[in-house]
């Protein structure tokens, strides 16, 4: 354990941007300060989505929760599935309301908050209270998914077109590198010791429920720089209007400015189009991380232990591809970023569906984790360089909605596939295909049109 890097510091984040960002910071609209409060809020969250969505809680809540791994599976993605529709009916305006008033990051820290108390009751749920245990998830997950719509908007505040793939890069990376510290402290101090902290008992089952309120005090802890050192810039309406103050106004602004958004697609062709293929291909993305501890453990007999060792060596490729690709981003684009990464992903899935063994699922699963993060960074990158500024938020709801909007078939299909045929290699296997049709999609978007319209845009309404 001693090799893992938790030597996380402040200084830590700022030695990596200022390898990368030295010569743009001159140009940049904010300061480092910020880029590290951003990237730690990063870090903050994805021990949510490591210990209680992917590796640990999933894991306990199809094999000691549930009456059966296959039901167990099938139930848990009602609950991802609840969480997908419940984001994409709200995402699109919360993100609207954000715009027009100074509440992105209030939006974050009342999403946050919800999510960590959502997250610590997880630890109160007794094998057998399914229904206990799929609200609490539900909740929590849903806060989750809102929060980091509010995040996202903040990307391009903190960043220039020339280091905006890389600020997003290193994010993810960072992020990564959270879930895998958080993994590592839950292994060290709950999962693998005879006796676990606090004295929790491995006969019920409480070491495994209490990493649920690690989770909740580490995303409490290291979601405060965000809050103490992010700025919220002073906002204006798409009209250049000063922005409403009363709710009711807010509320009847930020719908008016939804259906204009909607008068003008025309406008935002690029932007569409590159929805719509995230749409599809971060379904592939959605059902991994919902089901990837679940397939290791029902499939190939993984332990609580092996899936922890799985889940740190995942962390560690997913931060090191994001960090990498996200140089690439800045070099190749977004879209090729993506597409690369679509591939690979693709031929991952396929081969974790055939492998006959640990050793090649431990190769398929190194593979999604390195190129995971490239997949999602990238998207949001590229998003940021195609969305007028006044938009931020509306377009980063939008972004949140085409991630969910469809983001329950794959669960859905994997669990109707799962039960048709007894398998969950059945219901993996549906992974693949998306990962195919939102690359061909994604191929007819362009990114040199989609920035050219953002700049134009922007530059007509600051002349209006």
């Amino acid at each position: 354990m001693a090799a893992l890097p938790f030597s996380f510091t402040p200084q830590f984040v700022l030695r990596i941007t200022d390898q990368h960002l030295e010569k743009e910071m001159s140009q940049s609209r904010t300061d480092k300060r910020e880029i590290f409060g951003w990237v730690m809020f990063d870090f903050a969250n994805s021990a949510y989505t490591t210990l209680v969505v992917t590796f640990i809680y999933a894991t306990y809540f199809v094999s000691a929760i549930a009456p059966d791994k296959i039901h167990g599976t099938a139930l848990w993605s009602r609950g991802v599935t609840i969480t997908a529709i419940m984001v994409a009916l709200l995402s699109p305006l919360l993100g609207a309301l954000a715009d027009q008033g100074k509440l992105r990051k209030t939006f974050l820290l009342i999403s946050t908050l919800v999510m960590v108390a959502g997250t610590a009751m997880l630890n109160f749920v007794m094998p057998g209270q399914v229904y206990q245990a799929l609200a609490w998830f539900v909740i929590s997950n849903i806060a989750f998914e809102l929060g980091m719509v509010f995040y996202n908007a903040f990307l391009p505040d903190i960043s220039t077109p020339r280091t905006i793939g890389r600020i997003s890069g290193i994010g993810w990376g960072v992020g990564y590198i959270g879930g895998l510290a958080a993994m590592a402290v839950a292994m060290i101090g709950f999962i693998n010791p005879e006796v676990p902290w606090f004295g929790l008992a491995k006969e019920t089952g409480a070491h495994i429920r209490g990493t649920n309120l690690l989770v909740a005090a580490w995303i409490t802890v290291f979601c405060l720089p965000l809050f103490i050192f992010v700025k919220t810039r002073s906002p204006r309406s798409a009209t250049g209007k000063p922005s409403p103050r009363s709710t009711v106004a807010l509320i009847s602004a930020g719908m008016k400015d939804i259906r204009a958004t909607f008068t003008e697609i025309r406008a935002y062709r690029e932007i569409v189009k590159l929805l719509i293929a995230r749409m599809i291909y971060n379904d592939g993305l959605v059902t991994i991380f919902a089901f990837g501890g679940i397939y290791a453990a029902g499939t190939f007999g993984f332990t609580f232990q092996e899936i922890m060792i799985f889940g740190i060596v995942l962390n560690v490729a997913a931060g090191t591809g994001a960090l990498i690709m996200g140089i690439f981003d800045d070099k190749l684009g977004g879209k090729t970023t993506i597409q690369i990464s679509n591939i690979v992903l693709a031929l991952a899935a396929i081969l974790a569906v055939f492998a006959p063994d640990k050793t090649l699922f431990w190769v398929a699963g190194i593979l999604v984790g390195f190129f995971a993060g490239p997949n999602q960074s990238a998207s949001r990158s590229l998003l940021g360089r195609f969305v007028p500024r006044e938009k931020e938020n509306q377009f980063f709801g939008f972004f949140a909605f085409s991630g969910k909007l469809t983001a329950f078939f794959g669960p859905l299909l994997l669990g109707i596939l799962t039960q048709a045929f007894d398998s969950q290699r059945a219901g993996i296997s549906v992974v693949a295909l998306f990962f195919i049709i939102g690359g061909l999609i994604l191929s007819r978007v362009d990114e040199e049109k989609g920035m050219a319209s953002a700049r134009k845009l922007s530059d007509t309404r600051q002349m209006k």
